[in-house]
């Protein structure tokens, strides 16, 4: 004799909500005639394993306008903890009147694997046309989320035009006003933002007036935001310098799309000073702040030389005399503070890029050197050996667990939630099998044999020629791969340069 297999057990959860509390202390009220319908619904399901929960979630007294409401918080964390497989609801207005929260609410059932019933509506995501219904929904929600963004964009923009302060940070010489949505002044912050701006005019350039500012103690703006976190007050640099004196609220003006507009609050720095520091930021080539040709010049030592001494990047910059272009780093400190506060110097840019190239070629004549770079990158690949080993191990035990999960969801009733439950695990079972497959490349490469001397020294035996041939582009992409830092110290004249082992096996690897 066949045995009918059992259900699996569904476990439903019913919710409730009355918008006022009257009557809530009668014998039989709308809250228990709204689960009583539920519990018959959900008895009526009993063939396919459905069975009521004991936990009741009722909102007595509760509007539906607001999600904020005790028994449906607690429904929503039951939800996350997987606690029940469907949500059934007399009405979809007892869940939510709100349009917008009522999306917001079915996107998060989604997102647990539950299945939504509205009794009354016929509408239940555990069914093909439900589920076509909620994404039509969902589609509809995230379409109305781009309006009101867009409308909130428009609304700002309109504003702005018109010169009122839609929030931020307020400058210095400003604060917010007790009832917010405004700028008012703050006299003692607005004589020092007067005297900055007049100091400028007096130095003539930005890297001077930072260091009288820093010389006389003076910070930046200190600002407290609502939730407790302190900006600002930190010393004056080049940026922090040139982001005030560009600021046009300071002169009363609303900087909108390119265009400056009067402002409705008052002005802490005259108009006329404000311009003229604008003319001498133009002059001295600063004005805008944007970036100019001088950053696409060619810098081979982008990103890999260091000041020693100050634990900074080195930029890259130049000065033109006449027709002669003089090319130089210098460090990222003495950029922002003056030349001053740092102890190595400018470098001339020639002179540093050719004693790298030249370090860089010697190493194919240089026996010890081979020999300690080859060691490195074979410790190296017996590191990512051992890695990728252990990476693999553990994306095999994440798939045998997969597959148990797939098994199981596959003996299960054919539900919305289950459904969903087993196309996410296809998902995630392609991910892990794509992953496995590049894990399993990556050890095979770095099984692919250990780099010797021989197979070095022939490499970068012809590395001169090989520079020569190639493009700036090409030179700069050589550099990085092959060096990982280069440590200048002006003040001990020395240069320390560390090599990339893995760059270095690379290119040995290209001339085999």
């Amino acid at each position: 004799m066949i045995q009918k297999a059992e259900p699996t057990v569904v476990r439903a959860a019913i919710y409730t909500r009355k918008s006022t509390d009257e009557g809530l202390d009668s014998d039989f009220n709308s809250l228990d005639a709204q689960r009583e319908a539920a519990e018959s619904y959900v008895a009526s399901q009993k063939a396919e394993g459905w069975v009521c929960l004991p936990e009741h979630y009722d909102d007595g007294g509760f509007s539906g306008a607001s999600t904020n409401r005790p028994a449906l918080q607690r429904l929503l964390a039951d939800m996350d903890a997987g606690a029940f497989d469907v949500l059934v609801v007399y009405r979809t207005d007892r869940l939510s009147r709100s349009i917008l929260d009522f999306l917001r609410l079915l996107e998060r059932v989604e997102k647990a694997g539950v299945a939504y019933v509205s009794v009354t509506e016929s509408f239940s995501t555990g069914t093909p046309a439900g589920r076509l219904m909620m994404h039509l929904l969902l589609s509809f929600a995230e379409y109305e989320r781009q309006v009101i963004a867009e409308r909130t964009r428009d609304k700002v923009h309109a504003a702005r035009r018109r010169g009122r302060f839609t929030g931020s940070t307020p400058p210095m010489g400003y604060r917010i006003a007790a009832e917010g949505g405004r700028l008012v002044v703050d006299e003692g912050e607005a004589e020092r933002a007067r005297e900055i701006f007049a100091l400028y005019l007096k130095r003539g350039s930005l890297i001077p007036t930072v260091a009288e500012l820093n010389r006389r103690g003076w910070r930046t703006k200190r600002w407290v935001s609502r939730k407790g976190t302190v900006v600002g007050d930190t010393p004056f640099v080049k940026t922090s310098l040139h982001g005030l004196l560009t600021n046009a609220t300071v002169a009363g003006l609303v900087r909108f799309g390119g265009e400056l507009y009067p402002g409705e609050h008052e002005a802490v720095v005259d108009p006329d000073l404000w311009n003229r520091v604008q003319e001498r930021l133009k002059a001295n080539g600063n004005g805008d702040g944007r970036a100019t040709k001088r950053s696409r010049c060619p810098a081979l030592l982008a990103g890999l030389l260091w000041c020693a001494p100050c634990g900074k990047p080195m930029g890259f910059t130049y000065t033109t005399k006449g027709s002669r272009r003089y090319r130089y780093y210098r460090c990222g400190n003495s950029d922002k503070t003056g030349a001053d506060t740092c102890p190595s110097g400018s470098l001339p840019a020639a002179e540093i890029e050719r004693y790298v190239v030249r370090e860089l070629a010697a190493i194919g004549r240089d026996e010890d050197v081979i020999a300690e770079t080859a060691r490195q990158a074979r410790e190296l690949a017996d590191v990512e050996v051992v890695r990728l080993e252990g990476e693999r191990a553990e994306t095999e035990k994440a798939q045998r667990a997969l597959e148990e999960q797939m098994r199981e969801a596959a003996t299960a009733p054919p539900t919305g939630a289950n459904a969903v439950h087993m196309a996410d695990l296809q998902a995630e079972a392609a991910e892990t099998e794509a992953r496995m497959g590049a894990i399993q490349r990556d050890l095979e490469d770095a099984r692919a044999g250990h780099l010797d001397e021989a197979d070095m020294r022939a490499a970068l035996a012809d590395f001169d020629a090989l520079w020569e041939a190639m493009t700036q582009a090409e030179r700069a992409r050589t550099l990085h791969a092959l060096v990982e830092r280069v440590a200048y110290d002006g003040q001990a004249e020395t240069v320390a340069i560390t090599f990339r082992p893995i760059g270095i096996k690379a290119l040995a690897g290209e001339a085999r």
